[in-house]
């Protein structure tokens, strides 16, 4: 019921822009607020479609509209040339989702209880491919850094841009393999629920960070789930242009960077549904699904959005590169996978491992506060 409250949020951004003319501060606030509900009420929609289709079908609508919020927001922070903070918000979401998110979960699933135990099996094969997916995400960073001296500047610049796209249709390529893995040949192992009592099959869970549905309620009409997939994303586009043209001013007026606004405000509001979904279940004893969600959140991100979104960003003539120029950002993500991997290995958790990943999470976001931006995130 918040959700529905909270998509007040909408108009009152949209006044604040045009009839008000208000602050770019508070535009910013307000846009970036309201994504947070819409996000969820498509995650929502797409959670009763795939009930609907079935879960391959589910898996595929996941992988569409599983990260619409964040890849939408990045696309109009292209679009306003703004490459540098595209990447701080593809760093702050891998590192979000994997200390944040999972952070928040196990402390809220920790309330009351000594431990929590989870599907290490499951848990663990997430969490390799998370720290394979990073590996390969941090390539581009080491071939800029082989090839920067033997070439002269814009040769090398070139060479990065034309790595990147290759890599990015890899990174996919790998995805679709994801997909093939958690869907059809091993869907079992990554299933959202433990075998029935009945012997019946587990629900497959949507690759990459999807949410289980509760299994308790009748789906929604698909015709209501489609309206709101497209008036959902429609909306997000709507707001996320606001928040690209008042990043600038906002971030003048706080006195910090549009960098650090990338890698934790941008990054958090669009994975918040992710964050959500993750304490229900943690709070609910489900640990295995609240680390999928996370886990599999990060995955999403380093083999799906990032290489998306350097593909888009050449068609809309706003070339990004996958090359990670601040060695914090190099630094954070892979340490992320590291931690998500030592976490994974005995099965358990409590509230002492939920503070450590807040804790991970809030010292890497006071370096990125002090840190020197990279060109064209100041």
């Amino acid at each position: 019921m918040i959700f529905l409250w909270l998509l007040v949020l909408v108009p009152i951004s949209l006044s604040l822009e045009y009839l008000f003319h208000a602050p770019a501060i508070w535009v910013f606030g307000a846009a970036v607020l309201a994504i947070v509900p819409l996000a969820e009420w498509i995650r929502r929609a797409t959670e009763n479609v795939g009930e609907r289709a079935g879960s391959a079908i589910g898996g595929l609508l996941n992988v569409t509209f599983g990260n619409v919020a964040e890849l939408i927001l990045a696309i109009f922070v292209l679009l306003a040339g703004r490459q540098a903070v595209v990447k701080a918000q593809i760093t702050g979401s891998i590192i979000g989702n994997g200390l944040l998110g999972l952070g928040l979960a196990v402390l809220a699933g920790s309330w009351g209880r000594t431990e929590q135990r989870f599907n290490r099996e499951r848990v663990s094969l997430l969490s390799n491919l998370l720290l394979i997916s990073v590996i390969a995400l941090l390539v581009p960073a080491l071939f800029d850094y082989t090839e920067r001296a033997s070439l002269p500047p814009l040769h090398a610049r070139l060479q990065d841009e034309r790595f990147s796209l290759g890599a990015a249709v890899i990174l996919i390529l790998v995805y679709v393999g994801n997909l093939v893995l958690t869907l059809v040949t091993h869907r079992d192992v990554y299933s959202m629920d433990e075998a029935k009592p009945d012997g019946s099959p587990p629900v497959a869970a949507p690759a990459g960070g999807g949410h289980a549905g509760s299994g308790a309620r009748e789906p929604w009409p698909m015709r209501r789930s489609l309206a709101v997939l497209v008036a959902g994303t429609a909306a997000i586009a709507w707001e996320s242009e606001l928040v690209a043209g008042a990043l600038e001013s906002t971030a003048e007026s706080l006195g910090i960077t549009t960098f650090f606004l990338g890698v934790t405000v941008l990054a958090v509001i669009g994975n918040a549904a992710e964050y959500i979904a993750a304490i229900f279940y943690a709070r609910r004893d489900d640990m295995s699904t609240a680390m999928a969600v996370t886990v599999g959140s990060s995955i999403q991100v380093a083999l799906f959005a990032a290489p998306v979104l350097v593909l888009v960003s050449f068609f809309i003539g706003h070339p990004m590169n996958l090359v990670f120029d601040n060695a914090i950002e190099l630094i954070a993500v892979a340490s992320t996978a590291f931690i998500v991997r030592s976490v994974a290995q005995d099965g358990t958790t409590n509230w002492f491992e939920g503070a450590l990943l807040v804790a991970t999470y809030l010292l890497l976001g006071l370096a990125f506060f002090y840190v020197v931006p990279p060109p064209g995130a100041g």
